[in-house]
């Protein structure tokens, strides 16, 4: 090629774009945030214990799932899930008998809404706590 055609052809800008560039003395960008659903065990059961408010049973398959997950490999942040999950089905079940044994004095009605609103409750709180892959606070409490 002569010094003719290598004239011709046009230099790269150095204005255009080429993505994000790092400015002396700025602190680096974060990451993007994941935007994605992580299906883990503890987000497995806590979806069963929150369908079971439709379909009923799916809290008893949930409980099942946790107590034979409990005995495998895990993350260390998991155990506590498994605890407090397993320890929200007892709560639940015990309270659901509790309060039907309670409907004859009527009261048994306003429990059986507040146990139900308590395993909504920790239900939610053991997914969000899962979702971001953090140990529950006090896994051995009873209400929250």
């Amino acid at each position: 090629m002569s010094d003719l055609d290598q004239s011709a052809q046009p230099a790269p800008r150095a204005d255009l774009d080429q993505g994000p560039q790092a400015t002396p003395g700025a602190p680096a960008a974060a990451p993007p945030a994941s935007s994605s659903f992580d299906f883990n065990h503890p987000t497995i059961i806590s979806l069963l214990y929150l369908s079971s408010v439709v379909l009923g049973v799916t809290a008893i398959v949930g409980v099942v799932l946790a107590y034979v997950w409990k005995g495998e490999a895990h993350a260390d942040w998991e155990s506590s899930h498994y605890q407090y999950l397993i320890r929200t089905f007892w709560i639940g079940l015990i309270g659901f008998f509790v309060s039907v044994l309670c409907m004859i004095l009527l009261i048994g009605f306003l429990m059986l809404i507040a146990v139900g609103v308590l395993v909504l409750v920790r239900s939610v709180l053991s997914l969000v706590a899962a979702q971001k892959q953090q140990p529950m606070p006090n896994p051995t409490s009873l209400f929250v």
